[in-house]
């Protein structure tokens, strides 16, 4: 049963995708304004999220919206699935996203997320791809856009955690502004690099903001991963590995 429910859930995603990816090209090539294409293809993730409920039975609940600023802010999130890629979207602000460049080549898909104002990377660049970092993210900041970080840099199983680049840190440092931890259990039900997925509720914890002035990269970045792996350890079935 739960192969047919995910096959469902796989052939409503993949049509929504090829849907909202036409028209994210189309309004972009007509210059319809961001703020408008930027409401009108996250309707994907909306939709997304309710398929996925419908056909496979996860659902979540977010626990600390109360911490979540009225101003932009820097978001460093728990990376486990594809489940945190499309409720992002829904319970914070406008964003853009920090992810690697080979993305935007991707027909139509690629090509839909480059209208929405990513800091495309490359992850080979060292230190440029760093300073593409601060340079754009303190601009889309100062814009009134949140921007989107996973610190670990990849999916990661339940269990697990990896050490934080320095990217996302050093945006906080020099822009001055606060980064707001998020962790989730979402590699539970919906796994990295698997087809099933398993019915359930992904919880989702947003923690107070971490205020970077005044603090080193190095600092932002140990009280972010502190704050996210305790709360892991709180909320995850897997125990969790020692930092």
């Amino acid at each position: 049963m739960n192969y047919i429910r995910s096959f469902m859930f796989s052939i409503g995603m993949l049509a929504s995708i090829l849907f909202f990816s036409v028209a994210g090209v189309t309004f972009y090539l007509l210059f319809v304004p961001f703020p408008i294409r930027y409401r009108f293809i996250t309707q994907w993730s909306r939709f997304t999220l309710w398929w996925l409920n419908l056909t496979c039975g996860i659902n979540y609940q977010v626990e600390g919206a109360a911490h979540i600023p009225d101003k932009p802010a820097i978001l460093f999130c728990k990376h486990q699935s594809t489940w945190e890629t499309l409720a992002l979207q829904q319970i914070f602000p406008p964003q853009v996203w920090v992810l690697k460049r080979e993305l935007m080549w991707l027909p139509l898909f690629g090509w839909a997320m480059a209208t929405l104002k990513p800091i495309a990377i490359d992850r080979n660049a060292g230190r440029k791809a760093v300073k593409r970092i601060i340079e754009i993210g303190t601009e889309r900041l100062r814009s009134g856009l949140w921007v989107v970080i996973f610190p670990e840099g990849t999916r990661v199983p339940p269990g697990e955690t990896k050490r934080f680049g320095i990217g996302g840190a050093l945006l906080a440092e020099k822009s001055g502004y606060p980064v707001v931890p998020v962790a989730h259990n979402a590699g539970e039900f919906w796994p990295r690099r698997t087809f099933l997925k398993k019915p359930g509720t992904v919880k989702v914890v947003v923690g107070p903001p971490i205020e970077s002035k005044g603090r080193s990269a190095a600092e932002i970045n140990q009280l972010a991963q502190e704050w996210i792996e305790k709360t892991m350890s709180q909320i995850e079935q897997h125990p969790r590995d020692a930092l």
